[in-house]
């Protein structure tokens, strides 16, 4: 008989693994990305916001310590050709399993660009192109240490070269050939995001060689054993769950998918009427967790962890979402959204329940609103790399 998996459950393990409650908040923002696989880092800021809302006293110091001075954080481009912040031990797995696959893409839609442009007569000539002016991005990074794109592109005029984005379409758009070749040797694991210039929001950042900022680089890792491992953790901290939530997350064909799972063989369970999928050795009911509250940041890693998310967001997606899928600042009350939260004009945080919740939760979201304030420090927050959402334009008024 198939087991069935309720809601309170799959409730409670969110509160739990995703360290939601007061008892599970960390210490290092490192055992953060680890319980969560990664942090969502397409907007810089939701990195600090989704790793406060999990520590006991987090602060902006600690997030950059972290990246920038203990380098036990790294910024890589990822699942759905996303970039993501996680930790050391994790980010091989990542790498050969979700980022090598788009970095593939990425190269042969970059030498499909160069070809259009015609830096060569035919495609091999392109490629050796390509290959030596990939050696000459790498050379000027070892020679500066850390540089923008823009200060790359100015080292060698095949850097300056134009790429037309989008062509014919009316978005269409120009961009010098250093920055999407830094994108591209970034998802391969050969250079990473360093510190980024301006504050902590900014996502203006400095390259740097791999082996420069880390010096043992990352382990190479056979791409089928860390699809496994992957597999294995997405199930852990986001499971049960259905096959095609996985599949979405990780960015992988169905063949991928299949193939780790078989791996892993996990138990099919119920979840209300959609088979989902649980860890052999995950089966042990789950305690329930104290009553707990949490302000969580646009796209953060929790909301953004399943394709399927009727069973803790309810009818508020298209108040919570802007037209791309993104979600933006989210209200949760013991598992569930409850409303989302802005900066108005004064850049005080205002929150919006969408149903009724009682005083206890009214109580206890205003707490976590006073503990983010705190943090943020009167730092002004600005949506990146997305639309607002509906209930943030009318917040922030």
């Amino acid at each position: 008989m198939v087991r069935r998996i309720d809601v309170a459950e799959r409730r409670a393990r969110l509160a739990l693994r995703h360290r939601l409650t007061s008892a599970t908040r960390a210490d290092d923002p490192a055992d953060v990305a680890r319980s969560l696989l990664a942090l969502h880092g397409t907007d810089p800021s939701s990195v600090y916001i989704g790793a406060w809302a999990r520590m006991k006293d987090g602060q902006v110091a600690d997030l950059e310590r972290a990246l920038y001075e203990d380098r036990s954080l790294i910024r890589f481009m990822g699942m759905r050709r996303t970039v993501f912040v996680t930790s050391l031990d994790v980010a091989p797995a990542l790498q050969a399993a979700c980022s090598h696959p788009v970095a593939a893409r990425e190269r042969r839609l970059l030498l499909r660009m160069l070809a259009d442009i015609g830096v060569a007569r035919d495609a091999a000539g392109v490629a050796a192109w390509l290959a030596e002016t990939e050696e000459v991005a790498l050379r000027a990074l070892k020679e500066r240490g850390e540089a923008t794109a823009a200060e790359v592109a100015g080292d060698d005029p095949r850097l300056s070269t134009e790429l037309v984005m989008s062509p014919g379409k009316r978005y269409e758009s120009k961009q010098r050939l250093a920055s999407r070749l830094l994108l591209l040797l970034a998802a391969e694991g050969r250079v990473v995001r360093a510190r980024p210039r301006g504050s902590w929001q900014s996502h203006q950042y400095r390259w740097a060689r791999l082996t420069d900022w880390f010096p043992d680089g990352l382990a190479d890792r056979d791409p089928h054993e860390a699809e496994t491992e992957v597999a294995r953790r997405w199930l852990h901290t986001f499971g049960p769950a259905p096959a095609d939530d996985l599949r979405w997350w990780a960015g992988w064909t169905k063949t991928q998918t299949k193939r780790a799972l078989t791996e892993l063989r996990p138990i099919e369970v119920d979840l209300d009427g959609t088979p989902g999928l649980l860890l052999p050795d995950d089966l042990a009911e789950t305690p329930t967790p104290e009553p707990w509250a949490a302000l969580l940041p646009s796209l953060d890693s929790t909301p953004m962890g399943w394709q399927n998310r009727g069973w803790f967001l309810g009818e508020h997606g298209s108040r919570l979402f802007d037209r791309n899928g993104n979600i933006g600042p989210s209200l949760w009350w013991n598992g569930r959204i409850v409303g989302g939260w802005a900066q108005d004009a004064d850049g005080e945080i205002v929150c919006r329940f969408l149903e009724d919740v009682g005083a206890d939760a009214r109580d206890a979201v205003a707490t976590e609103a006073e503990r983010l304030a705190s943090r943020l420090g009167g730092a002004r927050l600005t949506a990146r790399a997305r639309g607002r959402t509906w209930l943030e334009e009318e917040l922030a008024g």
